[in-house]
């Protein structure tokens, strides 16, 4: 250590630069060999599997991931020593620890598409092609309107009439910023009050884990590799994970497989525990070995968003492949590559149909209905100065036999801009600004019936429905049964049914004992969420049957 003066008589600490290797950590900030926070980062050397071999554990099932656990590990609780995790007390509940393994096996989290720019928006806006004719219909208008003839070239030209010419163009560019920024506009607070409640949901999300010996509600975003979690029926398992210890426990799969059965869960038959699953019976407790990008949803994901920017990429370069095809290799964030094969004749055909396939009817319509004029404006205006020149040289060269001058240009300039005038008049320029504000109109409407629309063409598109094919249980009904017809004590009861004190004392000490028989000693009644509404059971679909007595 050396000590230098400085002239305020302060005196600066030098300490020496040792190396990484010799595991002394400096504190100077002038030492080039320092070990700042961010040096000192965990690394997957301090557990005994590494991500990529939990990640291949999650891909097996059943007996298949069973005797990879054994082999690898010997048993579940060898896996939870691995991992620094004790199976009856789970991690220590310190954020310190938490965050270690966050940055070792990722968080438990998968990013969202990045929100576009209002800039974005209104340039995407600004892609409908009735805009962009109206567009270069206005620049041409303008261009046009400050273009002088020459004098005495005897056009007939009006000077008042000239001097004017620059309000169409400028209306039919209001027309368009208008249009642009309505829609731009609507589409960006539609896109915050989205991420607001999908942030929303994040944040009350929460589920059962065990920390330093004591269970715990934390986020599901908090949730790490090695965390002890409990699970119950009606979860919504937000990680992969293997279980250690379960009672009758049976996971709904068919938002992963289709498949319709309930899977039953051991830790010594099948321990695998996929997110995005559903637990339907039963309870247990599990480990989580894959959160975020690397549980089986995450990849999922992952392949989706990749196949959508491969699908991109290849309609945006024209790819051309031979008949046999070759393969496409769909490289994702979290470093999983899935290849596959593709088919010729798979290879999207850019046409008008293609083009119109993510519009809405009406969109589709527009659409073709601008191209539609801009054709016909287009003949029209070529026709209208094709008509001009000919009976302008007919006129002149052919019946007054008079010789061409420089000057005669400036008929045949005024022919053009006559045209000009006819193509830029046939295009509507209110039709889309029309379209857009009875668009927002209608989305404001529904917004006060707390139907929040996220596009304005869905407003329409749903207007275009003629038959809607919806499940009853759940969404036309509230998967609630109530009674409406009872037979109690000889008497037979239709419309209200009794209420607890109308019934006599043995009638009513039966049914509270026929309700405690078939109710579990997990089922919860929850408070009513608004006044005046009833009472609701949460049980497992196991509970709650009707026996006779």
């Amino acid at each position: 250590m050396k000590e230098e003066a400085t002239d305020a008589g302060d005196v600066i600490t030098f300490a020496p630069c040792f190396p990484r290797e010799s595991g002394v950590r400096p504190v100077s900030p002038l030492c080039p060999y320092l070990s700042p926070p961010w040096v000192d980062m965990p690394t997957s050397e301090e557990y005994g599997c590494t991500l990529a071999e939990l990640r291949a554990l999650m891909e097996l099932r059943g007996g298949e991931a069973l005797e990879k656990i054994i082999v690898d590990y010997g048993s579940i609780e060898g896996l939870c020593s691995k991992l620094n995790t004790d199976p009856i007390n789970g991690l220590p509940n310190d954020q310190t620890q938490i965050q270690r393994r966050q940055h070792v096996f990722g968080k438990n989290e998968i990013p969202p598409a990045p929100s576009k720019s209002f800039f974005r928006l209104a340039w995407e806006a600004l892609q409908d092609i009735t805009l962009v004719i109206l567009l270069v219909a206005a620049l041409v208008s303008l261009g046009l309107s400050f273009y002088k003839p020459p004098e005495n070239s005897g056009t007939g030209h009006d000077d008042s009439e000239q001097e004017a010419g620059w309000i169409e163009g400028v209306a039919i560019l209001v027309a368009v910023l208008v249009v642009v920024l309505v829609t731009a506009l609507n589409d960006w607070s539609k896109e915050k009050q989205f991420r607001g409640l999908q942030s929303k949901i994040e944040t009350e999300h929460k589920f059962s884990v065990i920390r330093g010996g004591q269970p715990i509600d934390v986020v599901v975003n908090e949730l790490v590799v090695g965390d002890v979690a409990r699970v119950k029926y009606g979860d919504l398992l937000p990680a992969d994970g293997l279980l250690i210890q379960s009672n009758d426990l049976k996971i709904d799969e068919s938002s992963l497989t289709g498949e319709s059965d309930l899977i039953r869960k051991s830790s010594d038959h099948d321990p695998v525990l996929l997110s995005g699953t559903n637990a339907m019976e039963g309870s247990g407790r599990f480990l989580i070995t894959a959160v975020g990008l690397n549980s089986q949803t995450g990849i999922i994901m992952s392949l989706l968003g990749a196949a959508k920017d491969e699908k991109k990429d290849a309609k945006s370069d024209k790819l051309e492949m031979n008949g046999n095809g070759h393969p496409a290799t769909l490289t994702v964030a979290n470093g999983l590559a899935a290849t596959g094969d593709k088919k010729k004749e798979e290879e999207p055909m850019v046409s008008l149909e293609e083009e119109n396939k993510g519009k809405s009817v009406l969109q589709a319509k527009l659409s073709n209905l601008a191209l539609q004029i801009g054709y016909i404006g287009s003949i029209v205006a070529s026709a209208t100065v094709l008509i001009l020149i000919i009976r302008h040289c007919i006129t002149h060269y052919a019946i007054n036999q008079e010789t061409f001058k420089t000057s005669d240009l400036a008929y045949f300039v005024n022919f053009i801009i006559i045209g000009v005038t006819v193509l830029v008049i046939a295009v509507p320029e209110g039709l889309p600004l029309a379209i857009t504000l009875a668009l927002t109109y209608s989305v404001k409407k529904m917004m006060k019936d707390n139907n929040l629309v996220r596009h304005l063409d869905a407003c329409e598109t749903m207007g275009n429905a003629t038959a809607i094919c919806s499940d009853k249980t759940g969404t036309l009904t509230t998967n609630r049964m109530t009674c409406v017809q009872s037979y109690i004590n000889d008497k037979f009861l239709k419309g209200q049914t009794p209420t607890y004190n109308e019934m006599d004392k043995k009638t009513s000490g039966l049914l509270v004992e026929g309700i405690c028989v078939n109710s579990g000693y997990n089922s919860q009644v929850l408070a009513p969420a608004k006044p005046g509404e009833q009472r609701q059971q949460v049980r497992s679909s196991s509970v709650h049957r009707s026996e006779p007595h």
